[in-house]
């Protein structure tokens, strides 16, 4: 017996989507950008995009821009059929998969960029990841061009990439709504992501520590404790794992991301963390 046919219209060029999205005019659509490996947490989007669009678009594409010269763009994982195999079980209406020259026909070094505020860049995942979200915020505009969505849905578990992507679309009056989706969880509260499959069994048991910490912090800021002591009682919960290295925890404005200090205003904490070379971050909100 053959595979069996899939229900979702299948897009490898612009002139593929463009077509797609002539079908859906007069429809809603929106928009789910992944890299693939997709996982409960993605199709998280897509339930939340069904529920809020007519008809549901995800990309799937691995991109090389917002890796960095030692990062894992070579080894992220890629699973293409098992993804199809979970867009058509969750009722995905089409999904784009283009290869690396269709996104930067004139290659990644001659492509314009997209430079996101300084502000919004400069510390928490920009201060490991140079270069990253200039990545992200350009791919992530090729793709609302492509696509022309009415919404695009992103989880919280990468905040600040969600909040660069907002700020991006309402900078550059791109006619889209951004909407965030809150993080899907393992029952021990590791959050989910593609980059789990890395951890060895020994960095998986430790893996939710990440969470564990944040929700001490959060439990002690609200019950009186400073933001400089709940933060580091985090830090030490994290640091005391072996072959754990902590890059930064940090109580942030949640729209601006810079940090704050006052237990009573607007916070989220935000962490990332190396267990061995398998990086994981995590936040969750303490006063919305």
């Amino acid at each position: 017996m053959g595979k069996p046919a899939l229900s979702f219209e299948i897009a490898t060029t612009v002139t593929q989507v463009e077509s797609w999205r002539t079908k859906t005019s007069g429809r809603t659509v929106g928009f789910v950008p992944t890299m693939g490996a997709l996982h409960e947490g993605h199709m998280a989007l897509v339930d939340t995009a069904r529920k809020t669009c007519d008809q549901v678009i995800v990309s799937i594409f691995v991109n090389p821009l917002q890796f960095g010269p030692n990062e894992d763009f070579g080894k992220y994982p890629r699973s293409l059929e098992q993804d199809f195999l979970i867009c058509q079980k969750f009722g995905v209406d089409a999904v784009f998969h283009p290869s690396i020259d269709i996104i930067y026909p004139q290659g990644e070094t001659e492509t314009t960029t997209v430079q996101p505020p300084a502000q919004l860049i400069s510390g928490l995942c920009g201060a490991f990841r140079p270069g990253h979200f200039i990545g992200v915020a350009t791919v992530v505009n090729k793709l609302f061009n492509i696509v022309q969505p009415d919404c695009a849905f992103f989880g919280e578990k990468d905040y600040q990439q969600l909040q660069v992507i907002k700020h991006m679309a309402d900078d550059l009056n791109m006619n889209v709504k951004i909407i965030g989706v809150p993080t899907m969880r393992e029952e021990d509260g590791l959050a989910l992501s593609s980059r789990n499959v890395y951890l060895s069994e020994a960095q998986r048991k430790l893996a939710p520590t990440l969470y564990a910490a944040l929700s001490e912090a959060k439990s002690a800021i609200l019950s009186g404790t400073s933001i400089s002591a709940a933060v580091a009682i985090a830090k030490s919960r994290i640091t005391s794992l072996d072959d754990v290295t902590l890059q930064y925890l940090e109580c942030c404005n949640p729209r601006t991301l810079q940090p704050v200090s006052d237990p009573q205003a607007p916070c989220r904490i935000l962490v990332a963390a190396k267990y061995g070379d398998v990086r994981l971050i995590d936040n969750l909100v303490v006063n919305p």
